[in-house]
């Protein structure tokens, strides 16, 4: 049920001038890829490089998100739906903190990922496709979870039996199963100081 009695309230402080202070540009960088595919590793070192630099930034991990505000969630396609859209508002409030955001979810939907970047001003939402092949997701298997849906211990696991779709037209490509940890890293700093967010 949507709440009808409500009214923005706005302050003096703007998304600009958190932008000052923090001498950066707000966005959303969000990692997207099968599981395994190193959304979660990428995000950790891009991070500390960004701490590194100066940066103010905070990550928002998938399976961290699914521990408080999203742990009342499953990962039926409905769910999957509000888990996203959740995580979507959050980080548009992050971006209007002046927070540099480092979101890492499978988010397997097109649809859904589209949702977020329209809750977004233009150039706020940075899609990076985590590429990696499914049977290099599965040779990792960091987790042992393609290994339980292999054996029916998980139903409705991405890439095995839920689609995962690629991204129309991510900002940023990086394939995890021929460059290295450190490579991927510095080609999305590079965008981003390409790009002036930094």
């Amino acid at each position: 049920m949507k709440s009808k009695n409500i009214t923005w309230h706005s302050g003096h402080v703007q998304k600009k001038n958190r932008q000052t202070l923090t001498k950066n540009k707000s966005a959303v960088l969000w990692f997207t890829g099968l599981s395994g595919s190193g959304k979660s590793t990428l995000a950790v070192e891009v991070e500390k490089k960004l701490f590194d630099a100066g940066v103010l930034s905070y990550r928002l991990d998938g399976d961290n998100i699914r521990y408080g505000l999203n742990k009342d969630l499953s990962f039926r396609p409905e769910d999957r739906k509000e888990n996203i859209r959740r995580i979507g508002e959050v980080s548009k409030l992050f971006v209007d903190a002046g927070i540099l955001t480092l979101v890492s979810f499978i988010s397997p939907y097109q649809t859904d990922r589209n949702m977020v970047r329209a809750l977004l001003e233009k150039d706020e939402f940075i899609e990076i496709y985590v590429k990696c092949d499914l049977s290099e997701c599965e040779k990792r298997d960091p987790k042992g979870l393609y290994k339980k849906a292999r054996n029916g211990e998980i139903g409705q696991f991405t890439g095995i039996h839920s689609p995962y779709e690629e991204p129309d037209q991510p900002e940023i490509i990086v394939e995890t199963d021929k460059q290295s940890v450190n490579e991927s890293t510095q080609q999305i700093m590079k965008f981003l100081k390409k790009n002036n967010y930094i």
